[in-house]
């Protein structure tokens, strides 16, 4: 019903186009049919990579574009992550309550940041910027959505738009 009513509106020109978001392969599915969606905006990165199996699949099947929100997994795979920031997060913070930033999903998730760390340097990048560079080379059909609280987090994330990674490369991250 209200990809009807959105798809009204696209006929009614106040609406370019229709997007959801976090939603499965089935629910794409079937809005589509309904009124071509044009992007579904959804969590990915490297630490969060469910869409691979269906969701990614239908929307390439379908022409559907993905915007990747998250793809520094809330700051995880920012490289500046450390279990002492477990300690200092706000109860608000949804980090505090979230598995992979407690206990040993913490433990675990920051050796692979550092198994990670290794690969950005020798391709003289930031973690930060390999994780993005990933985001990037899923697809022409892939927007990693970056967010940067200061103005050097935003030079480090446009970074990764030079940071060229090889069959190679991918196999290893």
């Amino acid at each position: 019903e209200t990809v009807g009513a959105i798809g009204e509106l696209v006929e009614a020109g106040h609406v370019r186009h229709v997007g959801l978001s976090e939603v499965g392969a089935e629910t794409v599915r079937r809005a589509h049919a309904v009124h071509p969606i044009s992007d579904l905006q959804i969590e990915y990165s490297l630490l969060s990579r469910r869409i691979e199996e269906e969701i990614l699949p239908t929307c390439r099947e379908l022409g559907i574009g993905v915007t990747a929100y998250g793809v520094l997994s809330r700051g995880l795979l920012s490289g500046h992550w450390s279990k002492e920031r477990e300690a200092a997060l706000a109860p608000h913070d949804f980090r505090a309550s979230a598995p992979r930033f407690t206990g040993e999903n913490l433990d675990r998730n920051l050796a692979l940041v550092e198994t990670l760390r290794t690969v950005a340097e020798e391709k003289g990048a930031t973690v930060a910027q390999l994780a993005i560079a990933w985001g990037l080379s899923r697809g022409d059909d892939v927007v990693p959505l970056v967010g940067a609280r200061t103005r050097e987090r935003l030079a480090e994330s446009l970074g990764a738009l030079d940071l060229e990674l090889t069959p190679d490369d991918l196999a290893r991250i």
